[in-house]
Order: C-alpha cells, then sequence, then structure tokens
C-alpha cells in the first residue's frame, strides 16, 4: 500500500490470525426455465446450499470436490460476482452480501480473484501492462513513481522479464499467462486471493511453479487464500486448513493434518483413496492405503437426494440418512475444528482395509475377470 492510500477505519489493518471473511448459510439457486410459448421457472440448481466457512487474516484456506459440486460458485458468490440467494458474507465485519457498487468499491481492491482459464481470463487485445495496470486504473491508483514502473515489478516479483510489459497475451505459455494473472490480482495489495482452480488448466510441472509462487507470495506478503481445487495433492501442499464440498455442501473441514489423516466422512475417504499414491512396497502394492470406487456421479442438483446427500454413493448408507440431514458439528474422536457432517462416521483412518470397497458392480465384475 502505498504512502498516500488511506483505508477506511473499519479496513484498517487487523492482527493475523483475526477471521478475514466469514460466510454463514450462504445459498446460490439458479433458475431453469422451460415451456413454450411461455417459458417460466420449473426448478432450481442448488449449486451451493448453506455452507459455513471463515478465512482468517494470512492463511490458506483450501475448498475441494467433484467437478460440479458448488465450489467455484462459492468463490463468486465471495467476491460478490454473482449475487447470493440467501446467507450472508462479511468482510472484517461488514456485511457485503447485498452491497451496492458505491458500497462495494472501498473493498474491492482488497478482494481479487485468480481465474482458472489463463487463456479467456486474459483481454487478447491488451498488452500485459495495460491488463495488470487496469485495476489500479480502475480504482485511481497513483503508485509511487507511476504505473508502469509498479507493473514492472510485478512481472519481477512472479518471475517474468520486465520487458515484457508491451507484449500480448498470445505470446506466452500457459504458465506464463497464469502468472500473469496473479500480478493482475497483486496491483492492488489484496488481503484477499480468491483462486479458483489456478493451476488445472496447466501442464504438470508448471503447476509446481505457478504454486511455489503463490506461497512465495503469501509468505512475503501475508495475504490470505480461499484456494479452490480438485486436485487433493496441490491442496494439501498450499492449504493448512481444508473443506470438503459436495453437491452445493461442506461435509467435513478441518487442518490439513485433521483431513489427510484422520478423516471421518465416507466421501472424503473416497476422495482421498483416489489420490495416486507414489510410495510402493516390494510388492508393486501401493503401501497400506484404502481403496474405495464409487458408483456413478454426483446426483443433479436440480434434484438432490433427500437427508444427506451422498447416501445414494455410500456404503454406511441407512434410513437414518435418507430422512435427517446430519450437521456440521465436531463428533466423537475429531480434534477441535475438525468438523464432520455424517450420521455413521468412519474410523479416523486411511489405512488399508482388509477388503476393498468397490461399490460400481460393472467395475467390480471386470477385476474379477482381470
Amino acid at each position: 500500500m502505498t504512502e498516500d492510500m488511506v483505508l477506511p477505519a473499519q479496513h484498517q489493518p487487523v492482527t493475523v490470525g483475526e477471521p478475514l471473511l466469514e460466510v454463514s448459510g450462504l445459498t446460490k439457486y439458479f433458475p431453469v426455465k422451460g415451456g413454450f410459448p411461455v417459458r417460466r421457472t420449473v426448478g432450481q440448481v442448488q449449486a451451493v446450499d448453506g455452507i459455513d466457512l471463515t478465512v482468517r487474516v494470512g492463511e490458506s484456506f483450501g475448498l475441494v470436490g467433484e467437478s460440479g459440486c458448488g465450489k467455484s460458485t462459492t468463490g463468486r458468490l465471495i467476491t460478490r460476482l454473482l449475487e447470493p440467494t440467501a446467507g450472508k458474507v462479511s468482510y472484517r465485519g461488514q456485511d457485503i452480501t447485498h452491497a451496492s457498487r458505491r458500497e462495494l468499491a472501498p473493498i474491492r481492491s482488497e478482494i481479487q480473484m485468480i481465474f482458472q482459464d489463463p487463456y479467456s481470463s486474459l483481454n487478447p487485445r491488451q498488452t500485459v501492462g495495460k491488463i495488470i495496470s487496469g485495476p489500479m486504473e480502475i480504482n485511481g491508483v497513483e503508485p509511487e513513481g507511476g504505473r508502469e514502473k509498479r507493473v514492472r515489478e510485478l512481472l519481477e516479483i512472479v518471475g517474468l522479464n520486465p520487458e515484457h510489459y508491451n507484449r500480448f497475451p498470445h505470446e506466452f505459455s500457459g504458465g506464463q499467462r497464469q502468472r500473469i494473472g496473479v500480478a493482475r490480482a497483486l496491483a492492488l495489495e489484496p488481503k484477499l486471493i480468491v483462486a479458483d482452480e489456478p493451476v488445472s488448466a496447466l501442464d504438470v510441472s508448471i503447476q509446481a511453479q505457478v504454486v511455489n509462487l503463490l506461497q512465495e507470495v503469501q509468505r512475503e506478503l501475508g495475504i490470505a487464500f480461499l484456494f479452490i481445487a480438485h486436485d487433493l495433492a496441490v491442496v494439501r501442499h498450499f492449504s493448512q486448513r481444508v473443506a470438503v464440498m459436495y453437491l452445493g455442501k461442506i461435509i467435513e473441514v478441518g487442518d490439513r493434518e485433521a483431513i489427510y489423516t484422520r478423516p471421518r466422512h465416507p466421501y472424503t475417504h473416497a476422495l482421498l483413496s483416489a489420490v495416486p499414491e507414489v510410495s510402493l512396497t516390494d510388492d508393486g502394492d501401493s503401501a497400506g492405503r484404502e481403496r474405495i470406487r464409487l458408483a456413478g456421479d454426483v446426483p443433479s442438483p436440480i434434484s438432490p437426494p433427500s437427508g444427506c446427500r451422498f447416501r445414494t454413493r455410500c456404503w454406511k448408507a441407512q434410513d437414518k440418512c435418507a430422512t435427517q440431514e446430519p450437521p456440521l458439528l465436531r463428533i466423537s474422536g475429531n480434534h477441535e475444528g475438525h468438523l464432520t457432517a455424517c450420521h455413521f462416521p468412519e474410523d479416523p483412518t486411511t489405512q488399508a482395509r482388509d477388503e476393498d470397497i468397490v461399490l460400481d458392480p460393472a467395475l467390480a465384475a471386470l477385476e474379477e475377470e482381470g
């Protein structure tokens, strides 16, 4: 922040570790239109359905789950790119759920977003200098030494040549374009960055470079991250706390150690068992990891299952799961801050079971034939 920039009283620096972003009951339903010749609403896509989460100052909070579970919609609701259907979004104690453009103006610069696609998120008609300086121009920010000097500094921070100032996006690789996106997000010195699957479109070798860059930026500038991804290995490397999302609901949340070594929700177990394991025993089998194969795809968010939304794919489901939605709370055996939404939680371990869980009959038949 430059010396001539003064934040309103409610946006003065706060103590590291205090809540920065608080989300309560956040909901987003998209209408489904049908009918002819008069179109009318025939249903609703329940993309996000009453989630709670807190991101603290300077921390990295991971949000994981299968494609279509509502992760990206959550990120857009938090940045107010989408209007919530219900719930509350608070930033530094200020309710911004339905704030107007004028009310959001002093906050916009503090909450930035890194988009998933490094190709479509950059204007092909603008130079790199124009893209990165755009947020400063919109917010009337005049850094010391001018905007061009600041842009060149940002390019150097993200590992690009400052001489690339006048180049266009098509002259860069995917990894370099994502670095430009990171530089743009840093232009206004934000306090919170929502990173929406920032490495999913990149090669594996480039993914590591971008993740390490984000970690270095967080360490040096103290920026909080909401890191949205479906790659559990990347989230484990980057995030201190993790929330697992399924069909619009958060079904488990806790610190990194608890989620990855002591998961309790069956869906979290299934997700972790799908992560490739490179450590091998002498026999060539994965070293002591449980193996779970789920049947079918995620149900439609237009008509989600009653009760627990995971019950249609769960090996522990009982009648209670269909009639009562499990609350997200601390259950017996969980550490402080480790919350799980399950009536019949799994044991807190990821060790290999006596028998693999295979819920897909076709897959089981193929394995028997093999």
